[in-house]
């Protein structure tokens, strides 16, 4: 597909009203589920949606919303996103591969321009938000992001419960803190998986590690999703558990953290 000419990022965004970006220390943590789901509840609260993929090399953004057979096209000089509804634009790299299983062996410079692209080329029109899924990590996409956006309103951090995961969420917070990036507030998951047959809740992957790393840094802690195998057999299907499975623990957290955004008035640092 042949790529129309640049246009300045800020530009081309200035009509999106909110860009947070869904961060994770390191890779495993559900953070592209987050994302997927947060962008879909916004867009049933009907808010105006855009959800970018920056995960280039582990685009799962449209297996999990059921859009992988979808194509991004060009139209007056613009990429067209893929539309689920009427109120959710979606882009990612993974609508662009011949094959699904198709490596993306990127150096940083392409990846950057690639990032440009996505952010400047894109036809995000009127936006309420922008969900922006970053790959693990604090690497090229995330600071490519921040130096193009001009003005990222926040992020927020997706982590797992173990102790382990305060070394995670402190290189997130650091990473934040250096780009002078407020953080929105960090989501647990996997927290939790309550047994079938007797009902008991088992730590499989520890307990509270997110919740003590917000207290530790002083921010919004948003929730802790258990792990719950209806996520995993509706992701698999490319269905959100948030229409299938309304009533879960893991849609109400969800609908909790929705809520939260839509006050648009985030104390994002709490002294």
């Amino acid at each position: 597909m042949e790529m129309p000419g640049r246009i300045p990022v800020a530009e081309n965004l200035s009509r999106v009203k909110r860009k947070i970006a869904i961060i994770s220390g390191k890779g495993g943590v559900g953070k592209s589920t987050v994302a997927a789901n947060l962008a879909l509840g916004l867009a049933m609260e009907g808010k105006q949606v855009g959800l970018l993929d920056l995960d280039l090399h582990g685009p799962n953004i449209p297996k999990l919303l059921g859009v992988e057979d979808k194509l991004l096209t060009i139209e007056d000089n613009k990429i067209k996103p893929v539309l689920l509804g009427e109120n959710l634009k979606i882009v990612s790299v993974g609508f662009l591969l011949k094959e699904k299983g198709t490596p993306i062996i990127w150096r940083g410079p392409i990846k950057m321009r690639a990032i440009e692209q996505l952010l400047g080329e894109v036809d995000w029109g009127d936006c309420d938000y922008l969900i922006i899924d970053l790959p693990p990590g604090t690497g090229d996409e995330a600071l490519s992001l921040v130096q193009l956006i001009g003005k990222l309103d926040g992020f927020i951090v997706v982590t797992t419960p173990q102790e382990v995961a305060l070394l995670d969420v402190e290189k997130a917070v650091n990473f934040a803190k250096e780009l002078n990036i407020p953080i929105i507030g960090i989501i647990e998951n996997m927290s939790g998986f309550k047994c079938p047959h007797c009902g008991n809740e088992i730590n499989l992957f520890g307990k509270n590690g997110g919740k003590e790393a917000a207290q530790k840094w002083n921010l919004n802690f948003l929730g802790q999703i258990p792990f719950d195998p209806q996520i995993v057999e509706w992701s698999d299907k490319g269905l959100s558990f948030l229409r299938h499975a309304p009533h879960s623990e893991a849609s109400k957290t969800f609908s909790n953290v929705i809520e939260f955004l839509l006050k648009e008035g985030w104390v994002t640092e709490k002294h």
